[in-house]
């Protein structure tokens, strides 16, 4: 403890019975052999078993790649795929189109990046993002998201997520050369048995014409909650305003021509 600082026993409930002096000094090992298993209650051959069998598998999955486990680490109904969610960075980036205020604008980097000063909180972005990684303060509602760490690549600097992951997971650069590495390391896990191994969000031609973050996956998409087939939600708005506009001039022929009927 600090000085000044004295931290008060614990005195929370017990969790199973109560632990008698000599269990804790044969736990310590300070006394001698009793014939029991030290942290085994005596007359408890089941907890003994227990003991004796090691740890039961809690569902934790191996370190070998998918398909490769044996025994209780093979089960299929539990494992783990990682994934940053972070913005996306599109390049047809639909929270653009919709934002009222200037708020959101595309930065020297090519990043998307909100400014909270002039956000007004109308949320019209969060819905129009296709990946749903805008989010409302609770305060006063004003959109923010990821930035890329627009502050350090002002500073010549990388983005702090790639800059502190220990395993390189998360890379930072020249977005050809991501995509040729990314590539080459789907290559190799197909040949090591991960046929699911994909990109996403690395091609120019899909429907936001690609993403500035681009994954590697494991699973189809949908497994880790995104889009099959992401889209500009707001792709559709020119088609919508010309048909709005052709039915208003129709409903001002329509009237022009009752006004002019009543007339005569």
């Amino acid at each position: 403890a600090l000085a000044g600082h004295r931290t008060p026993p614990f005195a929370g409930d017990q969790t199973g019975p109560a632990v008698s002096p000599a269990s804790a000094a044969a736990a310590a090992g300070t006394v001698t052999e009793t014939g029991t298993t030290p942290g085994v209650p005596p007359g408890d051959p089941q907890a003994a078993a227990r003991m004796a069998a090691g740890p039961a598998f809690l569902g934790m999955p191996g370190a070998q790649p998918p398909g490769r486990s044996t025994g209780a680490e093979s089960r299929t109904d539990f494992r783990w795929l990682m994934m940053s969610d972070v913005c996306k960075h599109c390049t047809h980036a639909a929270c653009l189109d919709v934002c009222p205020t200037g708020s959101l604008f595309r930065t020297e980097f090519g990043t998307v990046v909100v400014q909270e000063d002039i956000c007004n909180g109308c949320g019209y972005c969060i819905s129009a993002c296709p990946y749903g990684v805008i989010d409302q303060r609770k305060g006063d509602g004003r959109a923010w998201k990821c930035t890329l760490c627009y502050d350090r690549l002002g500073a010549g600097m990388t983005p702090a997520c790639a800059q502190a992951c220990p395993t390189e997971s998360i890379q930072f650069g020249p977005l050809d050369e991501l995509r040729e590495r990314a590539a080459q390391r789907v290559a190799v896990l197909h040949e090591r048995g991960v046929p699911e191994a994909r990109l996403y969000g690395h091609d120019p031609t899909d429907g936001v014409g690609g993403d500035g973050a681009f994954f590697l996956l494991l699973d189809e998409p949908e497994v880790y909650g995104l889009p099959p087939d992401p889209v500009v939600t707001t792709r559709d708005l020119p088609k919508m305003w010309k048909r709005a506009g052709l039915a208003a001039l129709a409903m001002a022929a329509a009237a022009v021509a009752a006004f002019v009927g009543g007339s005569s």
